[in-house]
This record gives structure tokens, C-alpha cells and sequence, in this order.
């Protein structure tokens, strides 16, 4: 993968190893294999996948929590294993709990300015006017500053936590299954506001969801995530049709309620071939000795045997509905996203 300073993220051929287990038995467990990946600047990549799939991981090596055990993550071209100090405040998360990221005991003020206060950026007037200016672009009002996390609403809470998030102006961030706790309406108003505040202000970001809809609707790139490694990788909108992939199939079925194509029970992952042939129908002889590397199939990468075989490609589950959000100004009117099913559900 070449190095492009026009990325602001990129992962280039990386894994990672977790070890667990006592002292005298450890084990090593395989989370992230032989990932390449990159987000230019303004664009959302989405990352779906059943849970355990390892995205989260991805998320972490992509933020410089945790290292890689090979390859390497860059930030604007430079490695991200040095220059932490540099990169302060270009990198953020927004999590699935606003109360993961919000303090109980402090007001959502002092929440959403203590960010600018660890970094010494402006004065204490310079920050509040900052942190009023930021609640008002995602939608809440100048009251809230006062008022504490347990006093507001789910969705307010997740506006709070976005906005703590984006008052650094950062230049890469991981939204990290932050509607999958919410109600399906209020859902569809954090979508709408991610892409208008992403539009505003540049950001690149990496979505994590198992709600492919959800993946669909906000990102301009989707990865598919199984067993640690991208099985397939598309425009969003090429996934509105069916996909060439058996599990990424498996996903959109099962986002529309579809029982015509499902996956067998999970089961321990095969020492050769693909890491999918136990549980996938369509599997042949090859699957079981040879593992599928990424190839382009269609117009974008595909790592699967029979990606391009007639026979399989032509028939699989109906995609799912493109989803669409009817909007009343910066605030959606209704939400007529798909209805969706956690990937988790998908056998």
C-alpha cells in the first residue's frame, strides 16, 4: 500500500495479536489480520461486521490507543508511533455510552470544554464561547450547558458527547457504535447530524456499527469485517445491490428480516482456507485448502473463491431498501431507515 499524504488515516497491512491466559498457558488470539485501510479527508469509512469481528480493534490501532503487532498506522503520512504531542487533539472518539465520556458529577459546560482546557488552547471566556458555539451546531441549547448528563436524554446526552468530541476540530474521528443504544428516531437525527457536521468541518471518520443500514446511509466507503479480516470493501452505494461476498449477503439478509440466505452456527475458526467455509452454503472443496486473498470483482475487492462465479453471484437475498431520512431543516421530519437487526442476530 502506498503512502499517500492526501489520506489522513491509513492502515497499512496491519495486525494485531492479543495474548491471554495464565503465565504457563498463554494463548495467542489473532483480533486484526493483514488490514489495509485508508480515510481521506471528508470522508466517512464504514466498518461493519458481526460483534468480536474485530472492529473496535481497528478503531483503537486507528487512534493510536494500542499498538499494532505488524504493519503500520499513519496520521497525514507520519507514523503514528511517535509525535504523540503533535497529534493532540487531531484524534477522537465519540462512544456508544455518552456516559462513557461524560463525567456525572461535571456539568455538560465543563464536559464539552474540558478538552480545550487539557490542551491550553484559549482562555477560560475563549472556552465557554467555543463550547456555546459547538452545543449550538449540534443542535442543543445554551441551557444545556448547565445542566448535568443524568438530566438529559439519551440523544442529548449523545449530541453532548459529539460535541466534546469535534471542539478540538479534529482531523480524524471514530464514531464507535453511536446509534446502537438509541431509539430508531433519534437515531436517524445523530446520522443527519454526523453528515452535516462532517460536511462543515472536514473531518475524515470511521463508522463502526453492526447495523449495516446505518453504515450505508452515513459512509461513502463500507469495509466488511469477519474474523479480523475485510472481506469485502465498496462504495456504499454498491452495496445497495447484492453484494458478491457470502457473509456481507448474510448481513444485508438479515438487516431486512430475510431468511432465504443465512450462515450456519459459529464455530471454531479453521487452521487452513477461509476463516468463513465452516458456516458458509456456498462453499467448495477450494475453500477449505486455500485462503482468499482480496481481488477486485465487479469493480471493488472481494476476498472469496467464488465471487465471480455465476452460478452463486446471480442469486442471494434481495438487498436491502436504500435507506433515506426526509429532513425538516437541520432536523429530520421522519426517519424511513430500513429497519434493521443487529448483525449479531445473523446466524
Amino acid at each position: 500500500m502506498t503512502t499517500s499524504v492526501t489520506s489522513v488515516i491509513e492502515l497499512d497491512d496491519v495486525s494485531l495479536r492479543y495474548v491471554r491466559g495464565p503465565m504457563w498457558q498463554r494463548e495467542s488470539v489473532w483480533a486484526v489480520r493483514r488490514v489495509s485501510l485508508q480515510v481521506g479527508p471528508g470522508q466517512t469509512l464504514g466498518l461493519v461486521g458481526e460483534s468480536g469481528s474485530g472492529k473496535t480493534s481497528i478503531g483503537r490501532l486507528s487512534l493510536g490507543i494500542i499498538s499494532p503487532t505488524a504493519g503500520r498506522v499513519r496520521l497525514l503520512g507520519r507514523d503514528l508511533s511517535g509525535g504523540a504531542r503533535e497529534r493532540r487533539g487531531q484524534l477522537q472518539v465519540v462512544r456508544q455510552h455518552p456516559a462513557w465520556s461524560l463525567n456525572p458529577r461535571l456539568r455538560c459546560g465543563s464536559s464539552v470544554a474540558e478538552p480545550l482546557a487539557i490542551l491550553r488552547i484559549g482562555r477560560s471566556t475563549d472556552r465557554r464561547k467555543a463550547v456555546t458555539e459547538m452545543l449550538g451546531l449540534v443542535g442543543l441549547d445554551p441551557e444545556v450547558v448547565q445542566r448535568f448528563p443524568h438530566e438529559l436524554s439519551g440523544g442529548q446526552r449523545q449530541r453532548v458527547a459529539i460535541a466534546r468530541a469535534l471542539i478540538t476540530s479534529p482531523r480524524f474521528v471514530v464514531f464507535d457504535e453511536v446509534v446502537s443504544a438509541l431509539d430508531v428516531s433519534v437515531q436517524a437525527q445523530i446520522l443527519n447530524l454526523i453528515k452535516r457536521l462532517q460536511q462543515e468541518r472536514g473531518f475524515a471518520a470511521l463508522f463502526i456499527s453492526h447495523e449495516l443500514a446505518a453504515v450505508r446511509y452515513v459512509s461513502h466507503e463500507v469495509a466488511v469485517m469477519y474474523a479480523g479480516e475485510i472481506v469485502e470493501l465498496a462504495q456504499s452505494r454498491d452495496l445497495y445491490g447484492p453484494a458478491r461476498h457470502p457473509y456481507t449477503r448474510a448481513l444485508q439478509a438479515a438487516s431486512i428480516g430475510d431468511p432465504t440466505f443465512q450462515l450456519r452456527d459459529a464455530t471454531d475458526l479453521p487452521a487452513a482456507g477461509c476463516l468463513l467455509t465452516p458456516r458458509c452454503p456456498i462453499a467448495v472443496a477450494a475453500c477449505s485448502e486455500l485462503h482468499p486473498e482480496l481481488r477486485n470483482v465487479a469493480g471493488h475487492p472481494v476476498a472469496c473463491h467464488r465471487a465471480d462465479d455465476p452460478k452463486w453471484s446471480g442469486s442471494a437475498a434481495a438487498a436491502a431498501t436504500p435507506p433515506s431520512v426526509a429532513r425538516d431543516g437541520d432536523r429530520p421530519a421522519a426517519f424511513a431507515l430500513a429497519p434493521t437487526r443487529s448483525a449479531r442476530g445473523c446466524p
